[in-house]
């Protein structure tokens, strides 16, 4: 096992960077959810494979 060189865990940082942001209220705490969710739908995109870009057979 090899340690992280000096830095601490990625995933780690990000739930911390999540939890220490603070709705002041519900539009601002509906901001950060569709922000969240812009975020992994743009993620699912980026990883998606559709078939239809196969190389047609001729």
């Amino acid at each position: 096992m090899t340690k992280a060189k000096g830095s601490a865990d990625k995933n780690l940082s990000n739930v911390v960077d999540q939890l220490e942001r603070n709705p002041v209220n519900s539009h601002h705490a509906q901001q950060l959810q569709q922000d969240a969710n812009d975020r992994r739908n743009q993620t699912a995109m980026n990883h998606d494979h559709p078939s239809d870009l196969s190389t047609p057979e001729t």
